[in-house]
């Protein structure tokens, strides 16, 4: 690990490896958790929903995802052998892998030991990339990563919409109560947004969930049985859901998304060196990307899922002039911390489905806004680029429109032809090449990085919504 320098203001050091006086340290760092963890813990609010786990499975994933993030934090803020950037990153569990992993809980054919499995070798996927990564980001540009993580939030909108309504297969679904404690949380985040400040803004989801969860108190809509018998404290084992399995349709799945996911640290990794003033060469960039591979494969074995560098926390970095990597060492200490309490974990679990499907529209939506954004980087006056979104957002929406498509396909490619994030992502790829051809995919080499760059630059001072 780095040493760690003595004074704030040496001006031989990068603002990356200065240290704030030790009283900054902890409010900052918790600041950071803040903005970042209604987004981390949504992904196993939705992924463990998808599995049908029962509430104190769902607060395992979460203290799960907490050990997790804290441990991945660590590994970017201060470095270990060649992983870690040595900057101010959070780690969290990436958005994108999301859709793909609701498709194999919903599939039927994979369970969430394959989950795990699929989770630890895109892990090692990743990192045996890196090395050769350069050389597959000319296939994802703008217009690509635009287009794949629109798709996202298209994906995922369907569950925001069952959540608010009470969530599929509940016997009060569509409740006028339901309906109207998602809409008070959607009013609630939308004017935090509009009237608030600061961190106000940052953390208006979390703030819409809590104020949410307490509104739905006395409507008799929250269940808190079985929190008594809770540990108070309580720790994290290694395959507590049982030994890991390796579904080749989850594997495929897992690791094709990896590559998306890698993309979007890119850009994270850019703009970070340009925030700290160290730009960013090959060799941290590859850095950056190893601390993201292998902070996956261990969140695997952790019972967690996919992680990556969080991008509110980069526009947290970029809002606040706060740029020492230290910070987020505390932080990454606060989320262990965190994952130590069983009894938090379940509360958090118990968050009604109306007020998470509140809370999602706007998660979700912001994921496809995002990946708007981005793909607006690439010429859409074009008619081929037109085509290319197009047809790849077409394919997308199959699973969502007709889940019945593929009824007679193979039961082990459910995991991939139900996924709309990955028939997106190979869409866009394919009619890429075809359309706008070889040479005009190569002279977009590192065209994608930049772009992401850009985007992240740009929403520097924009209100994070639990976006990855």
């Amino acid at each position: 690990m780095s040493d760690a320098p003595d004074a704030a203001s040496d001006p031989e050091l990068c603002a990356a490896d200065r240290r704030p006086p030790f009283a900054q340290l902890l409010p900052m760092g918790i600041q950071h958790v803040l903005v970042m963890y209604a987004g981390t813990i949504a992904v196993a609010l939705i992924v463990g929903g998808a599995l049908e786990l029962s509430r104190a499975d769902i607060s395992y994933l979460i203290m799960a995802d907490l050990l997790c993030c804290g441990i991945g934090t660590l590994i970017q803020s201060l470095g270990i052998w060649v992983f870690g950037i040595r900057m101010p990153i959070v780690m969290g569990s990436s958005f994108v892998t999301v859709g793909p992993m609701v498709a194999m809980a919903t599939s039927g054919e994979v369970g969430i030991a394959g989950i795990f499995g699929a989770t630890v070798v895109s892990g090692i996927f990743g990192v045996l990339l890196v090395p050769f990564f350069t050389r597959l980001l000319k296939f994802f540009p703008p217009l690509v990563t635009g287009t794949v993580i629109a798709s996202i939030g298209i994906s995922l909108m369907p569950v925001g919409i069952n959540w608010a309504a009470g969530g599929v297969g509940a016997a009060d679904f569509g409740a006028p109560v339901n309906v109207g404690l998602a809409v008070f949380v959607l009013a609630c985040i939308l004017t935090i947004n509009r009237l608030g400040r600061g961190i106000w803004v940052n953390i208006s989801v979390l703030l819409g969930l809590l104020v949410g969860y307490i509104v739905a108190l006395p409507l008799g809509v929250v269940s808190l049985d079985g929190l008594a018998s809770q540990p108070v404290v309580g720790i994290v084992t290694p395959l507590h859901f049982g030994m890991l399995e390796f579904p080749l349709s989850g594997i495929i799945a897992m690791c094709i998304i990896m590559v998306v996911t890698l993309v979007e640290s890119t850009g994270m990794c850019l703009a970070l060196g340009e925030m700290v003033g160290k730009p960013v060469d090959r060799g941290l960039l590859n850095r950056g990307l190893y601390g993201d591979g292998i902070a996956t494969t261990i969140a695997g074995f952790l019972n967690g899922f996919p992680h990556t560098s969080f991008s509110q926390n980069v526009g947290l970095v970029g809002m606040t002039g706060v740029t020492s990597r230290f910070v987020t060492v505390v932080s990454g200490v606060v989320l262990i911390l965190l994952s130590l309490f069983p009894q938090a974990a379940f509360v958090v679990a118990s968050i009604p489905k109306p007020v998470l499907g509140g809370a999602g529209l706007v998660m979700f939506g912001m994921v496809a806004s995002a990946g708007i954004n981005i793909m607006t980087k690439a010429d859409m006056a074009q008619r081929s680029n037109q085509l290319v979104f197009a047809v790849s957002i077409g394919f997308g929406m199959i699973p969502l429109a007709a889940p019945g498509f593929f009824a007679v396909f193979p039961d082990w490619t459910a995991p991939i032809v139900h996924s709309g994030i990955l028939l997106t992502t190979v869409a866009a790829v394919v009619t890429n090449l075809l359309l706008n051809g070889p040479e005009a995919v190569a002279e977009q080499d590192d065209t994608a990085a930049r772009a992401v760059l850009e985007d992240a630059a740009a929403r520097q001072h924009e209100p994070a919504t639990g976006r990855d």
